[in-house]
């Protein structure tokens, strides 16, 4: 029984693209909330300590990796 490096290789590949295109879909996600927010979300979850908006973004992150997943496994 032989060791399939190019089955190895194609896994690793299609991982590392999509895993890619995931980061760029959460950094989008990300600066459109940024956008639509009247107040900067970097002074109140890390200045102000603000729970609710950091639940916020969290849900957010959730959100995108659901879709990305779903996307993915087609």
């Amino acid at each position: 029984m032989e060791f399939q490096w190019q089955a190895l290789l194609q896994a690793v590949l299609e991982s590392v693209v999509f895993t890619s295109i995931g980061i760029v879909f959460f950094g989008i996600a990300f600066l459109i909330v940024q956008k639509v927010a009247p107040f900067s979300l970097r002074k109140e979850i890390e200045e102000d300590q603000n729970v609710a908006l950091g639940i916020v973004i969290g849900s957010v992150i959730i959100g995108v990796a659901l879709i990305v997943s779903a996307a993915l496994t087609g």
